[in-house]
């Protein structure tokens, strides 16, 4: 099924999507997995039809890479479904997406007895966190019969540097030494492994608590975080599917508290720090590796970053629910980063938090991150 326009959806690929393009060279796949589960069903007919309709008013979700160009002429999101009690196993949640030959998204349709599970995968070059969300959203407005909200537009990050304003430059990257691996140790699988948790608690600073938790497990005295930014924050009117989104790299200190990793958290949001550092060219001046040589030279023991934290903040089911399907749970399955040991992605569904932590499956991995998990729990219902 494809997608076509009077005037075919076209945006230059941004310094951002060049950078996941680099990292998607080292052979690690860079993509989104949001996992939406409830009761009912949903019928594969009718999802298709939605996709395409939502894709009509977000055709970002429908490129193909055209030199420095994404160009709407892909296919559009394909619904494939799965046999009842599919499990994380499957090749489904581990095939790469081309963003040559597309499609750059596809909808895994999961029933089970008396419930359903939609897994709506995507690659992360293309788009981010929240530019999959609004699009999910547009596929449920047209289950429901709504009027879609759409994403049509083409800016890109150069369009924030803009709106922010005044921004103090960001300090000249330095190359982020190694830190030691914290969860197994060994040859790791070609495939991530994934824990999740639901926490029945809501608190306030779920990315400080959760990081505080983590630096009692630093096996030295301090660790590196990098928590994702969404650029749209400083122009809401955007409408976007695009990876919009930027970085914090902070400094974690061993036994740290949540209140001192917050507070550095908002100074840097105060301070614009994640506009500022788009001054820099990723591919020639990043913290992390300027070619693949230096990217491939991550082996699994050291990692220049500790921990990514993404917080996808409080998640409406009723957003994500159709007639004849009611969701009750929103999580996601995070990416292994070639110089991140360890991905977690968390969001608010009602009174509680869903947390997916996604590692290496090594030997001794599963226990640690399970210990892990346990703390990071503790933190969450804690004062």
């Amino acid at each position: 099924m494809t997608l076509t326009a009077a005037r075919p959806y076209t945006r230059r690929i941004s310094p951002i999507e060049r950078g996941y393009l680099n990292a998607a060279a080292t052979g690690t796949p860079q993509l989104i997995q949001m996992v939406i589960e409830g009761e009912g069903t949903l019928d594969a007919v009718a999802l298709r039809r939605a996709a395409r309709a939502a894709t009509e008013a977000s055709p970002g979700l429908a490129v193909r890479r055209r030199g420095a160009l994404w160009r709407a002429d892909g296919t559009v999101p394909e619904v494939v479904e799965l046999p009842a009690g599919t499990g994380l196993d499957h090749p489904f949640f581990h095939r790469d997406l081309s963003v040559v030959t597309g499609p750059v998204c596809e909808l895994g349709l999961i029933p089970d007895a008396g419930s359903t599970r939609l897994v709506v995968r995507a690659s992360h070059i293309v788009t981010d966190g929240r530019g999959l969300r609004q699009w999910i959203a547009d596929v449920f407005r047209s289950l429901r019969g709504e009027d879609l909200a759409g994403c049509p537009d083409t800016v890109d990050d150069a369009h924030f540097r803009t709106a922010a304003g005044d921004v103090r430059p960001a300090p000249a990257a330095t190359r982020l030494t190694g830190l030691p691996a914290i969860i197994g140790e060994g040859p790791a699988g070609e495939r991530p492994l994934w824990l999740r948790r639901r926490v029945p608690a809501a608190p306030s600073g779920v990315t400080a608590r959760a990081a505080a938790a983590l630096s009692r497990h630093l096996t030295t005295d301090t660790g590196r975080l990098i928590v994702p930014v969404d650029l749209r924050r400083h122009d809401p009117t955007t409408r976007s599917t695009a990876n919009l989104t930027s970085q914090l790299v902070l400094d974690l200190r061993r036994d740290d508290g949540w209140k001192r990793v917050h507070s550095t958290l908002v100074r840097a949001l105060i301070a614009k720090t994640e506009v500022a550092v788009l001054d820099r060219n990723f591919l020639r001046d990043n913290p992390f590796a300027n070619n693949l040589s230096e990217a491939r030279e991550f082996d699994g023991t050291r990692f220049p970053c500790t921990a990514i934290i993404s917080d996808h903040g409080e998640v409406d089911p009723q957003a994500f629910s159709s007639p004849a399907f009611r969701a009750t749970s929103f999580s996601t399955l995070p990416m292994l980063v070639p110089y991140a040991e360890m991905f977690l992605s968390a969001c608010r569904v009602g009174d509680s938090t869903e947390l997916t932590l996604a590692c290496r499956d090594r030997p001794g991995a599963r226990e640690k991150a399970g210990a892990l998990l346990d703390d990071i729990t503790e933190a969450l219902h804690s004062g």
